[in-house]
């Protein structure tokens, strides 16, 4: 049995050393398409509202930066648990939720303690929670959680797990805006350390399915959260307290997000849900079950 549920779950938390500055985090934005035009800034390379995100005296540092913080160590920690042993042309990135417990540094040093919660049972399928909690020495930053889909891997006699929707309301959105996916995205974002092949070159691809290569989940994943914090959250990325999405399905590069926002208002602070579409292919679901808690 490749995976040995028992085993993982009780293992020992396994330790990783980060380090980041501000080329990554820029590196980071620009993959996510900061700079480029944008319904609500047409010249969005020279806008001061889209500046802090890329020039150096300016910047801030989106959540969604802590999914590669230190070349994305918390899915390859996870992954090398003890009693995890599989195919890595058999996973899926399921879902992701970073909460952040104060504003991320633009420069820092951290150690990430990587876990495995839960290992769920599916049936066909089994499910690897992963988390990787962060903290340096003024205390912890943020922590990620991790769903992994591992086809052909289930029917081990696991819990299967909760199903946790987040569906959004029956209602016209409160705020509707686009986001156009470059044709280059896919390479410039796997610069920030997600070098899969899937994403870069078409033969790789046609391996695994498709016919020319897919975005990153997570590409996909802090585009739309830059869309939630521009468009809804006047631009403050310290706003953002928590960010969570379930990967319905792939976005070709060079297609269009459509990103829909339904506000909820609560004590103390407030929700967004969130649908993400492609446009050229019918709205066909891109992320699900979404939702960003805020300030």
């Amino acid at each position: 049995m490749p995976i040995d549920a028992a085993k993982a779950t009780s293992a020992e938390p396994r330790t990783t050393e980060l380090a980041w500055d501000h080329k990554d985090v820029q590196l980071y934005h620009l993959g996510i398409g900061a700079g480029a035009a944008t319904p609500e800034r047409p010249g969005a390379a020279t806008d001061p509202d889209e500046l802090r995100y890329t020039l150096e005296s300016a910047l801030h540092v989106l959540p969604s930066f802590a999914t590669v913080a230190g070349g994305g160590m918390a899915l390859a920690g996870g992954l090398s648990a003890p009693g995890i042993d599989v195919d890595l042309a058999a996973v899926l990135h399921g879902g992701q939720t970073v909460t952040v417990h104060r504003p991320l540094p633009v420069r820092g040093r951290a150690t990430q303690t990587s876990t495995v919660p839960a290992v769920y049972d599916k049936g066909k399928a089994a499910v690897i929670v992963l988390r990787s909690e962060v903290a340096d020495d003024d205390g912890p930053l943020w922590t990620c959680d991790t769903q992994i889909f591992v086809r052909g891997e289930g029917g081990f006699g696991g819990e299967r797990g909760p199903s946790v929707r987040g569906e959004a309301p029956d209602r016209a959105p409160d705020l509707t805006t686009e986001r156009l996916i470059r044709a280059d995205q896919a390479l410039l974002y796997r610069l920030s350390g997600d070098w899969n092949p899937l994403h870069a070159d078409p033969e790789f691809a046609k391996l695994a399915g498709f016919d020319r290569p897919i975005l990153h989940g997570l590409c996909s994943y802090g585009v739309t959260l830059k869309a939630v914090v521009d468009t809804a959250l006047d631009g403050d990325v310290t706003r953002v307290r928590s960010y969570t999405a379930r990967f319905a399905g792939v976005v070709f590069p060079g297609e269009t997000l459509r990103i829909r926002l339904w506000r909820e208002e609560r004590e103390g602070g407030g929700r967004i849900r969130v649908a993400v579409t492609a446009v050229e292919r019918d709205d066909a679901p891109v992320l699900a079950d979404t939702v960003v808690e805020h300030d």
